[in-house]
């Protein structure tokens, strides 16, 4: 997806990864509504006391950024409350009475992880959710919601799918939001010419697909890491595979995967614990009952080599990847420091410093792990000139290996640590943030002390303890490896220098 750069670059980013998993680095999502919505950040409501004046000193106003000293930004506390409805849903609750409001987000085992033998059923039966229900178009859907100041998302990944409602908590607002909402989630009609329409445009992009290098060396990429497993295909399908899927198809997906034994239920406002149980209590009841999905099985080590696409373009892109972890893996938070000073942590990282900074190679390399409820990847990419690929390809496993042989050093990994605990309070700055990781924490299992736990363990790691997690998960010559791009004649790198000859181009292509 194109917010994978993104996600790699922010803590939570890869903690979440769609929410945690692989929501923001699948390359088989859509146009439709991400598992993370953009962060909207929450505004107090006003004090209702005037203003008195007080004996109290004036702080006196910063001056200068270096004030600010190596203090990390206050972090906002969360009281986690967690449940079972009766149904057998999961639910996970923060009361939130800064805003008079509440987002609540479903999170369902039913991504393309759970497509069987056809690709695109998962995302197919997810986008059609709100495109009809008895008595209301996809219009009128829409209309209901706005109406009610109210917003609908939804989205489909390879381990997960999303339904969100965000809606002012006044029961004038929040009671016809919810009973709307909870139709579309439990009733949907699935009416034939929106079906139609939606697999034409997937079919356009598709064509579109063709056109486009990046893509098509993260199909291939997918392809050879995963082989015969269901994180192989793209969740949205395949040309071949999305004409024929049916209105019947898409009901008994959503019978089975839209159960309320599926479901992981997070709630986040301006509502009381009652009016919690109450709310989640309608919700799963408005679900199909049935039991959680099978889980996903655990991949076949990949065989490592290198696969090229021939494509007409003046630069190529590079992909290499292996195996990584599941979520929840108790090397985790030693392999996302160790990784935010390889490749993860933008500017100042061993890839870009060398890669960019030092020979102009790239516009931008970066590298990271996504662990899913199977094993995730580990992915490095990057694009430069062609005729420097193999190259370049070169100088990227040559770092590789030197970081596994060394290991970070001691500035390297006390500057993460800064950086890490610095960014660490966007990760529940608003509601929006905060709900994206309960439904993550719920439908990962994890522990409800996870962000906390986290945060812990990374600022007691030492160089040792990443260098060993580094070394356990990842081998310097097991990479599988996807270029795309034009097959020209190489030539040597450009020596490092402070000031490289030729600086990248502003803008990548695609």
């Amino acid at each position: 997806m194109s917010d994978c750069k993104a996600l790699r670059n922010g803590l939570f980013g890869l903690l979440l990864a769609a929410g945690f998993g692989l929501a923001g680095c699948d390359e088989g999502s859509t146009a439709l509504p991400q598992p993370g919505e953009p962060a909207k950040q929450d505004v107090a409501r006003e004090a209702t006391q005037p203003a008195v004046p007080t004996a109290t000193p004036e702080k006196p106003r910063l001056e200068s950024l270096a004030e600010l000293g190596d203090q990390p930004l206050a972090r906002r506390k969360l009281d986690i409350q967690s449940w079972q409805t009766a149904e057998g849903a999961k639910v996970l609750f923060v009361e939130a009475r800064e805003l008079p409001m509440f987002d609540l987000r479903l999170t369902f085992s039913a991504g393309s992880s759970q497509d069987g033998d056809v690709p695109g059923l998962a995302l197919l039966t997810n986008a059609m959710l709100n495109e009809g229900v008895e008595g209301k178009d996809v219009g009128a859907i829409a209309r209901g919601f706005e109406g009610l100041g109210a917003d609908f998302g939804n989205g489909s990944y390879r381990d997960m799918a999303v339904v969100s409602l965000r809606s002012l908590s006044a029961p004038d607002k929040r009671e016809p939001a919810l009973a709307l909402f909870n139709q579309v989630i439990g009733q949907p009609s699935f009416p034939e010419n929106s079906l139609q329409r939606i697999k034409n445009q997937l079919l356009a992009g598709f064509e579109f697909q063709k056109q486009n290098p990046g893509k098509l060396a993260s199909l291939e990429l997918f392809e050879q890491l995963y082989g015969d497993h269901p994180y192989a295909h793209p969740s949205e399908g395949t040309p071949e595979s999305v004409p024929a899927i049916s209105v019947e198809q898409l009901r008994d997906f959503h019978a089975r995967a839209y159960a309320a034994g599926n479901a992981v239920i997070a709630l986040v406002g301006d509502l009381s614990r009652e009016e919690a149980e109450a709310l989640a209590a309608g919700v799963s009841a408005a679900l199909p009952e049935g039991p959680a999905l099978p889980t996903t099985p655990t991949p076949e080590a990949p065989v490592a080599g290198k696969h090229h696409i021939d494509f007409p373009s003046n630069q190529s892109h590079l992909m290499l990847a292996q195996l990584g972890i599941p979520r929840g893996h108790p090397d985790y938070a030693a392999l996302y420091l160790g990784n935010q000073i390889l490749g993860g942590g933008g500017f100042g990282t061993r890839l870009m410093e060398e890669v960019r900074e030092k020979r102009g190679l790239t516009y931008g390399i970066y590298s990271g792990f996504s662990p899913m409820r199977a094993e995730g990847p580990f992915m490095i990419s990057m694009q430069t000139r062609a005729e420097l690929t193999d190259g370049a390809l070169d100088l990227v496993q040559q770092l590789v290996r030197d970081y596994l042989a060394e290991g970070p050093t001691e500035a390297e990994l006390e500057r993460s640590k800064r950086e890490i605990a610095g960014s660490f309070p966007l990760s529940t700055a608003s509601n929006a943030d905060i709900v994206g990781q309960l439904g993550s924490i719920g439908f990962y299992d994890l522990p409800l002390t996870y962000l906390e736990d986290f945060m812990g363990e990374v600022q007691t790691l030492t160089v040792e303890q990443v260098k060993t997690a580094m070394n356990k998960h990842l081998q310097q010559d097991a990479f599988v490896i996807v270029t795309a791009g034009p097959s020209v004649e190489q030539q040597p790198l450009p020596p490092p220098t402070d000031k490289p000859a030729e600086q990248p181009s502003g803008v990548p292509e695609h």
